[in-house]
C-alpha cells in the first residue's frame, strides 16, 4: 500500500513514516519544513520505499499530484500549539483549515480509499466532564481548538456526501522521540527535559496540579496503524480518543524528570496560561471497541524512553 503522510518531517509524522516503513508500506512524505525538520527523516532517505517532497498542504495542484494512486492519506500537517494560535490565528487557520480541506478535496478527487487525520483533545473545550467522551464536547477555548473542530466537521460531511472513509484521532498530549524541545511553542515534556539537562529550572504555569493524559508516541503509532488497516465497517466516519486512559499531574511528571535527569534542579511557577484547561483525561472505550486499541506504553515507561532518546540524540 502506498501512503501519503502529510507533515511527515514533524514529530508524529516522522515517527509514523518510520513505523509504517517497518510494516512494509510505501511512503510519500510531505512537509513544508516550517515546524518539521529534515533530520527527523534523514535515516529514512536510503529506503527505496520512502520519498520526501518539500511542499505545502495548501497547494491544491501539488495535493492532486501526491494523492493520485494512493491507498490512504495520513494527515498530520498542522500548526500546533494553543499559544501560537492565540498569537497568530490567521496562520493557524490557513494551515489547519485551508490545508486540511485542500488535502481532503484532493483525496476525494483521486478516490483515495481512506483519510486518517490528526484531531485533538483541544476539541473538548469548555466541557470539563471527565473522562472525555467523544460525543460530548464543549465550546473551543482557542483558535487552534476551533480549527481542529472544523477538521472533524469537514471530514464528517465529506464522508457522508462523497463516501470517503475518514477516521479522526484525537491525540492527548503526545510525547516522545523527534519532538522539538526548542522555541516558544515547544511542548512541555521535551522542553522540560532539555532545560533540566542544562541545569535550568523549568517553569510550570499555575501550581502544577493540572493533570493530563500524557500519551507516548508508540500508542499513537498503534492507533494510526489500526485506523489504516481496520476492516470494521463501523469504524469509519468516526473520531477517537488516542490516549492511555489515565492522567498524571504536571508537578509529578516534572519531579520525575528532575529525579531522573538532574536532582539539583528546582521548579519555578508562573501565571496560568490563556486557553489552557485544568484537567484532561480520555475515555478510550470507543477506540478499544471499534479499532481494538490498547495502549502499549504507560507514561513513565514513555518518559524513560524519551529521556534515553534525548541523551543519545541531543
Amino acid at each position: 500500500m502506498h501512503i501519503l503522510v502529510t507533515g511527515g518531517a514533524g514529530f508524529i509524522g516522522s515517527n509514523l513514516c518510520s513505523h509504517l516503513l517497518d510494516k512494509g508500506f510505501v511512503i510519500t512524505c510531505l512537509d513544508n519544513l516550517s515546524t518539521g525538520h529534515k533530520k527527523n527523516i534523514q535515516a529514512l532517505q536510503s529506503n527505496s520505499n520512502f520519498s520526501f517532497v518539500e511542499g505545502d498542504v495548501t497547494n491544491y495542484d501539488l495535493m492532486l499530484k501526491l494523492t493520485e494512486g494512493k491507498y490512504a492519506v495520513l494527515h498530520q500537517a498542522a500548526l500546533g500549539s494553543v499559544p501560537r494560535s492565540i498569537n497568530n490565528p490567521l496562520a493557524t487557520n490557513h494551515a489547519n483549515v485551508t490545508g486540511f480541506l485542500t488535502v481532503l478535496q484532493a483525496a476525494k478527487e483521486n478516490n483515495v480509499e481512506r483519510f486518517v487525520y490528526a484531531a485533538s483533545s483541544s476539541t473538548y473545550g469548555d466541557n470539563y466532564q471527565l473522562p472525555k467522551v467523544e460525543d460530548n464536547i464543549g465550546k473551543p477555548l482557542s483558535p487552534y481548538a476551533v480549527t481542529k473542530l472544523v477538521n472533524e466537521l469537514y471530514a464528517d460531511v465529506f464522508s457522508k456526501l462523497y463516501g470517503i472513509k475518514t477516521i479522526g484521532l484525537r491525540y492527548f498530549n503526545v510525547f516522545g522521540p523527534n519532538q522539538d524541545p526548542n522555541g516558544a511553542y515547544a511542548a512541555v515534556i521535551p522542553k522540560f527535559i532539555n532545560l533540566i539537562k542544562e541545569g535550568e529550572s523549568p517553569t510550570i504555569h499555575g501550581d502544577g496540579s493540572q493533570s493530563r493524559d500524557f500519551t507516548y508516541i508508540d500508542n499513537v503509532l498503534l492507533a494510526n496503524e489500526l485506523a489504516l488497516t481496520t476492516t470494521n465497517p463501523e469504524a469509519f466516519n468516526q473520531v477517537y480518543n488516542v490516549a492511555c486512559g489515565y492522567s498524571e499531574k504536571l508537578i509529578d511528571i516534572t519531579k520525575y524528570l528532575i529525579t531522573k535527569i538532574n536532582p539539583q534542579v528546582s521548579i519555578n511557577f508562573g501565571e496560568n496560561r490563556l486557553g489552557d484547561i485544568k484537567d484532561s483525561l480520555a475515555d478510550i472505550a470507543k477506540i478499544s471497541s471499534l479499532l481494538g486499541y490498547q495502549p502499549k506504553v504507560n507514561v513513565y515507561e514513555g518518559l524513560d524512553k524519551t529521556i534515553e532518546w534525548f541523551n543519545d540524540s541531543i
